[in-house]
């Protein structure tokens, strides 16, 4: 079973939700509480581990903030 690891270039991030709206876990979500220094709420990750590494996040991106890590189980 593939798990993934994200990381993101937080300060490239402009809060579309794009990513948040095309993850099929449903584990992506705009963080109320964290914002960047343009002004933008960052994204933030549930639980990491049901992350299933299908890269869909990194691929609706339209600044391609996220990297997506494939971790082999």
């Amino acid at each position: 079973m593939k798990r993934g690891r994200l990381t993101f270039d937080d300060e490239s991030c402009k809060g579309c939700e794009l990513c948040v709206s095309f993850c099929p876990v449903e584990i992506l979500s705009l963080d109320p509480d964290r914002m960047n220094q343009k002004g933008y709420h960052l994204i933030t990750v549930s639980d990491m581990n049901k992350c299933i590494a299908c890269a869909q996040c990194a691929i609706v991106c339209p600044d391609s903030v996220i990297k997506v890590e494939v971790l082999e189980q």
